[in-house]
C-alpha cells in the first residue's frame, strides 16, 4: 500500500510503498479519508515527544485519522500499532467511533485531536464543580487554544479569557464571546500586569495551560496575589509547553490558596477515556461550536505538509 513513510527521525516522511497492516480475524482494514498532522505526531515521529516510547523505523506517522469502513461508513479510529501510523491508504486501529451525518471529515480529522485535549478538562471540571465558572486559557492562539477557548464557551462558562500573542486570533475569539489577553509583552512583568487586569473581577477556578515556562510563573504570581478570595478554588492544568519545559512554583502559592496543579496528556488520559468523549467532540464539529482551519495534502505531498505552517491544520488525505 501506499504511505507516509519515515526512515529516520531526523528525515522527512516521503510517500512510498509499505507492508499492509495485520488484520486480525473478524476485521477489516479501514480506507483513509484523513489524518490530521498535529503537533504530537511530529514529536512522536522524531522522537522529541515524552511519550514516544522504543520507535522503530522505517514507521508509517499519524495517530488517528478518519476512515470509511467497507460497507462505507465514515468512524473516527487511532492509536494504531507501530510501526502503523494512520497515514495510509490503509489502517487497522483498536477503535471505532461513528462521525456524525453531515460534519466534514476532514475538519474532524483536523481538529480532534487538538480539541480532546482541553474538552476533556473542561467536562471533567465542570462535572467535578457543576458548572464552570471563569475560565483561563493560556496559550488560547494556538490551535488547541483556541478550540479550548471554543469549547469552555459552548459548555457556558461564565467568562473564558483567553491569553496568547497572536493579534488576530485574539481579535477572532473577541468576537466568539472571550476576554482577550495579549501576552505579547517584554519581560515577565508585562505579562504578569496584563494577567493581574484580565483576573481582577473573578478569579480563575480553572486555568488551562498550553505554554508553561514564563508564561506559568507570570500566572503563579498573579495567583499568589489573588490569594486573599478564601473561596476560590482553582484548578491549574498543565497541557503544553510550547513557552518552556520548566516553570518555578512558589511555595507560597500553595499555601495562599486553594489550588490544584495536575497535567494531561498522553499518560494521564486513557485512550478508553479520549473515546468516550469522542462523539461529543464530534458533534461539536458538526455544528459549528468548534472550528479549525485545515489544509488537505495528498499523500504524495506529505514531504510538503510536513514543512505546513500557519494558521491551519494540515490534513493527510488519499491521491
Amino acid at each position: 500500500m501506499r504511505a507516509a513513510v519515515v526512515t529516520t527521525p531526523d528525515t522527512s516522511p516521503v510517500c512510498s510503498d509499505f507492508p499492509e497492516p495485520t488484520v486480525p480475524p473478524g476485521h477489516e482494514p479501514l480506507h483513509l479519508v484523513g489524518a490530521g498532522l498535529h503537533n504530537i505526531v511530529r514529536g512522536l515521529t522524531t522522537g522529541r515527544h515524552y511519550g514516544q516510547g522504543q520507535m522503530t523505523y522505517p514507521l508509517v506517522p499519524g495517530i488517528d485519522a478518519v476512515a470509511r469502513t467497507g460497507d462505507g461508513r465514515l468512524v473516527y479510529t487511532g492509536y494504531a500499532r507501530p510501526p502503523f501510523g494512520t497515514m495510509a491508504e490503509r489502517l487497522v486501529a483498536p477503535f471505532q467511533a461513528e462521525v456524525p451525518a453531515g460534519a466534514d471529515p476532514l475538519a474532524i480529522a483536523a481538529g480532534m485531536n487538538p480539541g480532546l485535549s482541553g474538552w476533556m478538562v473542561l467536562t471533567a471540571r465542570r462535572k467535578e464543580m457543576g458548572a464552570l465558572g471563569t475560565v483561563l486559557v493560556l496559550g488560547a492562539t494556538g490551535m488547541s487554544g483556541s478550540l479550548a477557548v471554543q469549547g469552555a464557551l459552548a459548555l457556558g462558562a461564565e467568562r473564558v479569557i483567553a491569553a496568547g500573542r497572536d493579534p488576530e486570533a485574539l481579535e477572532r475569539l473577541r468576537g466568539a464571546g472571550a476576554t482577550t489577553v495579549s501576552l505579547a509583552h517584554d519581560g515577565p512583568d508585562g505579562m504578569e500586569k496584563a494577567l493581574a487586569d484580565a483576573v481582577s473581577e473573578a478569579s480563575p477556578g480553572l486555568v488551562l495551560d498550553y505554554l508553561w515556562g514564563p508564561v506559568a510563573e507570570a500566572a503563579f504570581a498573579v495567583l499568589g496575589r489573588s490569594g486573599a478570595d478564601t473561596e476560590a478554588n482553582t484548578a491549574y492544568v498543565q497541557i503544553g509547553s510550547l513557552a518552556g519545559l520548566e516553570a518555578s512554583l512558589p511555595a507560597d502559592l500553595l499555601r495562599s490558596r486553594r489550588i490544584r496543579i495536575t497535567g494531561s496528556g498522553v499518560g494521564s488520559r486513557s485512550a478508553e477515556e479520549m473515546l468516550a468523549e469522542a462523539p461529543e467532540v464530534m458533534a461539536r464539529f458538526a455544528d459549528g461550536s468548534l472550528q479549525l482551519p485545515y489544509t488537505a495534502f495528498p499523500l504524495s505531498r506529505v514531504g510538503e505538509a510536513w514543512a505546513h505552517t500557519g494558521r491551519s491544520r494540515a490534513v493527510i488525505v488519499p491521491d
